[in-house]
């Protein structure tokens, strides 16, 4: 199936986050984008090649960083993006200018003989792993390869890490797809969860979630599914259906997040820089 160019999503992005008061989380710039280009759930629900990625979130991310190399975006690392003064500013024409000015900002780097990872408009087409988000493709390879039994039992630890107490893995058959559960407590309050943990490559569609939420009903008070894969658009609406129990969502994108901030099979290596200020001399 045929699909948009990442720079068609230029100005989406923009006019989303725009309507949104400047600001947007990475699941609901997705929604928005989708909705004004007019991309039906099948091709939202499209994978990128093998990976547990789907075209359209593998060419929004792309999106993303090109309006942030532009000056347009700019992000917090708990992942929410938002415009820069500038990108406010900015007229359609100007947005979708971006795409130039980046790739000649590329080719004037190679040309210096600067580093520079970021491919040019034809590697763009070809499906090019984007700098910022390689370690996660390699993190979701890695947990795809692990056995189920193991990947519950990464899930129990997050959740533990996340300030869930009796975290208990049941990985019984035939009881609606709970994995586990947990108590989550805030301040005076807890909350019963059942969880359940989804080692998949692709989309988790809205079967699951209703099937879930069937087996948790009258044993919890919240629900929770985490996969390595993404969530179709209808399963994220039925997640919070009106008049339902709302079921949280945990997509490969969040997982790898968690992971990070909790520094589970992620380690940050901070590099040392050192520049020498030959000004610092001149008043000696």
């Amino acid at each position: 199936m045929a699909f948009p160019s990442f720079h068609t999503f230029f100005v989406p992005v923009v006019h989303a986050l725009r309507s949104r008061g400047g600001s947007a989380t990475i699941d609901e710039l997705e929604e928005a984008v989708a909705i004004e280009s007019g991309l039906s759930d099948e091709e939202r629900a499209q994978p990128h090649g093998d990976g547990p990625r789907t075209e359209f979130s593998y060419r929004l991310a792309w999106a993303r960083t090109y309006l942030k190399k532009g000056g347009a975006l700019d992000n917090s690392e708990r992942g929410v993006w938002h415009l820069t003064p500038a990108g406010y500013e900015m007229s359609d024409e100007q947005i979708n200018e971006i795409k130039y000015q980046v790739q000649q900002q590329n080719r004037q780097a190679r040309i210096a003989a600067i580093v520079d990872t970021e491919p040019d408009d034809e590697q763009d087409e070809e499906g090019i792993a984007e700098v910022d988000l390689s370690w996660k493709e390699r993190l979701l390879e890695i947990l795809l390869r692990i056995e189920p039994s193991t990947f519950e039992r990464l899930c129990q630890r997050v959740l533990r890490e996340s300030g869930f107490v009796k975290v208990e893995v049941t990985g019984r058959s035939g009881d609606g797809g709970i994995d586990g559960t947990g108590v989550l407590r805030l301040n005076l309050l807890s909350f019963q969860v059942l969880f359940q943990s989804k080692r998949y490559r692709g989309s988790v569609g809205s079967s699951t979630v209703r099937d879930f939420r069937g087996a948790m009903v009258g044993r919890a008070d919240k629900g929770l599914i985490i996969t390595t894969g993404t969530f179709t658009a209808d399963a994220r609406k039925e997640a919070t259906r009106d008049g339902a129990p709302a079921i949280d969502l945990v997509d490969g994108d969040a997982l790898c997040d968690l992971l990070k901030s909790l520094r589970i099979g992620v380690r940050i290596e901070v590099i040392e820089s050192i520049i020498v200020d030959p000004d610092s001399f001149a008043s000696l």
